[in-house]
């Protein structure tokens, strides 16, 4: 029978043990503290997901160790997580003395040689790793240079990338910006219209979440001069130095970090970007502000592309003299709004315009007063319609409108109108004189629901157009269906 098998004796015995165990397991902790301190930047312990469970010493690089205990510790790599560099806190074998650049707390980076190994379970699992790493940073001061370099051409290839898969601007946009917050360790990120005289500030393109959150703070960011001091400008964004480059830096209302850029296309547009981040994670550093700056020059060409097809859309939707709608055009949005008649259960009017003596004007005065006769007609009909209406230049001197919810009657007065309003108008480019260009108007009325298509629609306007030219010009006449 040992000591401890001795009644009465056990309660004497573990007591005592216990204590001397945790006095050695403090002296052991002690020790592991005071080598780390002699020898090391840092020593650290992650779990099997690679969050943080230790740190010392406290700060870390310039970090508290309360803000990254229990954090990824990927997020501490300069390099990101994603990148093929060497990660000291997800190591599966023994390493020693292995590089990796690291971020400070104010925003530099630091190259520590690391040595560690993964923490096994009961079971031989990997359940974590544990780690020394040593400051080597003055050792390798040009490679320090040479991997924020490569760091940078990584994510400025990524976001190339990303867009090169993309045709269309929007969808190249898009791509850009999620490819620049994954980058930046982001929420989200944004292209934001900036205010006008007549527009508030607007998303244009996206990514992430959080963009209608933010959006009153990146605008108000971004209309700060830059002739204004950084600081008391918008004392509620708490802004920051620009330390000497472009990109601005902010802190939300709700606390989230915010870092914006202007974006200024060729064309005279200007564009803001910006990305943020929660109010809980680390601060803008020197490496993100190079990132957005140059990424900036990227999301310009992309804006500028999307300005270019926005342009080449519009004019091949429009007139060029006098920016009506074309003829294909009008026809699309005729059916468009015959779909939305139907569904509203209201009828819709065509009507046919063509312009009596025109080749005489032209003959006589020349084709820039011919020019000037069509852009006071285009004024004249688009004044004389409601804006929800539709005008067009169908060629030459014809022209069309489209009157939703409108009767055969209401289009009736409208031409009658028209047949007055527009000779008057044109006596001014004409000087009154003869033949005078005076309006031959046909007018089809659409009924809800209509087995007509579209065609016989146009069919029964252009016919009466032309009737009405047969009849002296000058006048309009109304197209009625057998039996309507």
């Amino acid at each position: 029978m040992t000591d401890t098998d001795i009644p009465g004796q056990s309660a004497r015995f573990l007591p005592a043990a216990a204590e001397r165990l945790r006095g050695a397991l403090l002296d052991s902790r002690q020790r592991w503290r005071d080598l780390v301190n002699l020898s090391a930047e840092l020593a650290f312990e992650a779990d099997h997901l690679g969050r943080l469970t230790f740190l010392h010493p406290d700060p870390v690089l310039g970090w508290p160790s309360g803000v990254l205990v229990g954090g990824d510790a990927s997020a501490l790599l300069a390099d990101g997580r994603d990148s093929a560099g060497f990660d000291p806190f997800r190591v599966t074998v023994r390493v020693r003395h292995r590089r990796a650049w690291l971020r400070r707390g104010d925003g530099g980076i630091a190259c520590l040689a690391f040595s560690a190994e993964p923490m096994l379970d009961s079971l031989g699992r990997i359940a974590g790793v544990r780690g020394v790493g040593m400051d080597v940073t003055a050792l390798d001061a040009p490679g320090a240079r040479l991997a924020g370099a490569q760091r940078l051409g990584d994510a400025l290839d990524h976001i190339l990338s990303r867009m090169g898969r993309e045709v269309l601007a929007p969808k190249m946009l898009l791509s850009a910006l999620e490819a620049m917050a994954k980058a930046l360790g982001a929420e989200g990120a944004a292209a934001i219209l900036l205010p006008g005289t007549e527009q508030a500030a607007s998303v244009a393109h996206r990514a992430g979440t959080g963009a209608d959150t933010i959006l009153p703070d990146v605008a108000a960011l971004l209309s700060c001069h830059d002739n204004a001091p950084r600081l008391g400008i918008a004392p509620r964004l708490g802004i920051a130095p620009r330390l000497g480059i472009a990109p601005r830096l902010g802190i939300a209302q709700d606390g989230r970090h915010i870092l914006a850029d202007i974006c200024q296309t060729r064309f005279g547009e200007q564009t803001g970007l910006a990305a943020w981040r929660a109010a809980t994670a680390r601060a803008w550093d020197s490496d993100d502000i190079r990132l957005i700056a140059a990424a900036g020059k990227i999301v310009r060409i992309a804006l500028e592309h999307e300005a270019i097809q926005r342009e080449m859309m519009r004019q091949a939707r429009t007139d060029p003299l006098t920016g009506l709608l074309n003829r294909r055009a009008f026809r699309e949005e005729v059916l468009r709004h015959t779909d939305r008649a139907d569904r509203e259960g209201v009828p819709s009017t065509l009507m046919f315009v063509d312009l009596d003596h025109f080749k005489a004007v032209n003959d006589r005065l020349g084709h820039e007063a011919g020019d000037q006769v069509l852009l006071r007609t285009a004024t004249v009909l688009r004044d004389t319609v409601r804006p929800a209406d539709l005008v067009a230049r169908l060629g030459g001197d014809e022209f069309a409108l489209w009157l939703g919810g409108a009767d055969h009657m209401t289009a009736a007065e409208r031409a009658e109108a028209l047949r007055t309003a527009v000779p008057h108008a044109l006596d001014e480019i004409t000087g009154g004189a003869t033949p005078r260009i005076t309006l031959s108007i046909g007018i089809a009325t659409r009924a809800v629901r209509a087995d007509e298509d579209i065609d016989g629609l146009i069919r029964r306007a252009d016919e009466a157009m032309y009737e009405a030219k047969r009849n002296g010009r000058g006048h309009w006449r109304v197209s009625l269906l057998e039996g309507g």
